[in-house]
């Protein structure tokens, strides 16, 4: 291999490493937090299906499922985003709009991305492979409603919240409603960050006809992400008492609900920096509530046995 990468060409290999670089911008490699806000919730589906003991093969697929559909579904947004984002003093830099990246390029590496993930689909059960479809279906779907559709962060919601089914069919061949409320929980989660993510763009959205639930919310912005931080938070209680998680996942929560009161006390004034300040904290929700999970499971009292309702 080096013999090889002698003979080639220095000038080539830069020109080839540059466009590497460009390729792992536009799937937002070096901004990793995409990768954790779906990666959380994925290992809490994971744990609470296999109670705390998920199979290897399937840990390895989801969490490799995971790099491979965030950054699909980065792709895809900036393809559909590529004639706003110039427009837009946060965005104007992406290699879709500088023309560093040709529109073409970036389909094929979607598709690229999307074998990648059919192959990984194609180790698990059949159930699986079928909600798979859906996961498919929302992450294309969601970038082209921000035309249309008044509050598409609840798409995002239920596309980021589909690893929760997916590791239930995958670890027991079903999706209990223990699943669902799961499902639904992430979704109000993914609700609440992004719409502090929104309220960073909403001058520009507004300007160039952008629907969110910045928008929708309008004035009352700060008080419906109270609201549905509280329910979120009265969510994670009700699956720690289905999935009998527990005193250290209570524990966790009330961990939870000081970080949610920081996010609170940050967007309060809607100053931007403050709002993708918070956005960027709800990484840390997230590894609070998996170290809940994990503690919960690690130091279980012997009990009556569990039933996924």
């Amino acid at each position: 291999m080096k013999a090889i990468t002698r003979r080639l060409p220095a000038g080539l290999l830069r020109e080839v490493w540059q466009q590497l670089r460009l390729y792992a911008s536009l799937m937002r490699l070096d901004r990793p937090i995409g990768i954790w806000l779906l990666l959380w919730p994925t290992l809490w589906g994971l744990w609470i299906s296999a109670e705390g003991h998920p199979d290897p093969l399937i840990f390895a697929v989801f969490v490799a499922g995971v790099v491979v559909m965030r950054s699909a579904g980065c792709v895809i947004n900036d393809y559909a985003d590529r004639n706003f984002d110039g427009k837009v003093k946060r965005t104007r830099d992406r290699p879709l709009v500088t023309g560093r990246i040709t529109p073409t390029e970036a389909l094929v590496l979607f598709a690229a991305l999307c074998l990648i993930a059919l192959g990984l689909v194609l180790t698990l059960n059949r159930l699986t492979q079928l909600l798979a479809i859906g996961a498919a279906v929302l992450m294309v779907v969601y970038p082209f409603s921000k035309r249309f559709f008044a509050a598409p962060q609840l798409l995002l919601g239920a596309a980021f919240a589909w690893s929760i089914p997916m590791a239930f069919a995958a670890q027991t061949g079903a999706v209990p409603r223990l699943g669902w409320l799961m499902w639904l929980t992430v979704m109000i989660w993914t609700v609440i960050y992004d719409t502090m993510y929104a309220m960073v763009d909403r001058a520009d959205d507004l300007r160039l006809g952008i629907r969110s639930t910045a928008i929708m919310f309008g004035p009352a912005d700060v008080f419906i992400i109270n609201v549905l931080q509280a329910v979120f938070l009265l969510a994670l209680f009700l699956i720690g008492e289905v999935a009998f998680l527990g005193v250290w996942f209570r524990l966790a929560l009330v961990v939870v609900g000081l970080l949610m009161l920081y996010q609170a006390m940050l967007i309060r004034q809607r100053n931007p920096e403050a709002c993708f300040k918070a956005f960027l904290h709800n990484r840390y929700i997230g590894a609070v509530v998996f170290a809940g999970i994990v503690l919960a499971y690690t130091f279980a009292f012997t009990g009556p046995e569990k039933i996924l309702l």
